[in-house]
């Protein structure tokens, strides 16, 4: 079975059926749902969905067939995109886009008018979903628990700088953040737009894709492509080589960020003590946290089914 986590080189299995696409779509439709959802990691459901070593696969074999291209290699360049595993890739694609259009709609104005509750839904996803990476790492060993806690503190002390008013953001930083965004999508555990909910472009990207703002969608996508190109090798050879040590960073990283989603904030970040509707909001991140806990126990159950099939 290939895996990026293993380092192993065999390619998933062909599919059986071209009756398969209507189910993509509709497994992408769900990886753009939790992509819009911070804490929720489109990688995640992409395990869940099956789709995961497919997509992985399939995203290495362009990543070398752009590289053979502009090395003018075009027969080469040609056989590698003929491995990508299309019948999977554009369909789950399509699906995404659409559910990505349609969840960023809904979203955004829900966290313009109850930004605290919207925090609150937030922070219980993220901590909740704190255990993925962390179990990944396996056995943690002191160098892994330093790194994750150095990591912790970077991330703390980052989201806690105060921002710097209502200025767009500039479009290479917009490119530079999706570059980053987009290993969420290697990663299972590591949401995308919890990434860019740190970064502070949660907002204006959502903004952005509901507003059709094409030279913002333009430095994303460019990003995410670059991010695509230069990141998910480097990160799939991170993971193959110093596992637990990156797994360790990731558990860091997304338990420091926490502070970003802390319900009560002023608008210097600052945080303030719970106020007298302390108990919806407390309500509402466990509720959160619950439905993740239920998708990782669905995800435990069909990879413990899949391992008892092969």
């Amino acid at each position: 079975m290939y895996s990026p986590m293993s380092g192993s080189s065999t390619p998933p299995a062909p599919e059986s059926r071209l009756t398969a696409a209507p189910g993509h779509v509709v497994r992408g439709m769900a990886m753009g749902v939790a992509e819009v959802v911070p804490g929720v990691s489109g990688g995640t459901v992409a395990l869940v969905v099956g789709v995961y070593e497919r997509l992985i696969d399939g995203a290495g074999h362009v990543v070398s067939a752009l590289r053979l291209a502009v090395t003018r290699q075009g027969a080469a360049a040609r056989a590698e995109l003929g491995r990508a595993h299309w019948s999977t890739i554009l369909p789950v694609v399509a699906g995404m886009l659409v559910a990505v259009l349609l969840a960023a709609r809904f979203i955004e104005p829900l966290i313009e008018e109850h930004p605290v509750g919207a925090r609150a839904v937030f922070f219980g996803l993220v901590l909740f979903s704190i255990v993925v990476p962390a179990r990944m790492v396996g056995r943690w060993a002191r160098r892994d628990v330093a790194a994750a806690l150095l990591a912790a503190l970077a991330a703390f002390l980052l989201t806690g700088l105060p921002p710097s008013g209502d200025v767009e953001p500039q479009l290479v930083v917009v490119a530079l953040a999706a570059a980053v965004a987009i290993c969420a999508l290697v990663l299972p555990g590591v949401s995308g737009s919890f990434l860019l909910l740190t970064l502070g472009l949660y907002q204006p990207t959502l903004a952005a894709v509901n507003d059709r703002e094409l030279a913002y969608l333009g430095a994303f996508a460019l990003g995410a492509a670059l991010g695509l190109g230069l990141f998910v090798k480097a990160l799939q050879a991170a993971l193959r080589r110093h596992h637990a040590l990156t797994l360790s960073v990731m558990t860091g990283l997304m338990a420091g960020s926490l502070r970003a989603l802390w319900p009560w904030q002023d608008q210097d970040r600052g945080l303030l003590a719970p106020d007298s509707g302390a108990l919806p909001m407390l309500a509402l991140a466990v509720g959160a946290g619950l439905a993740v806990t239920a998708a990782l126990a669905l995800q435990t159950r069909v990879e413990r089914r899949a391992a008892a099939q092969s």
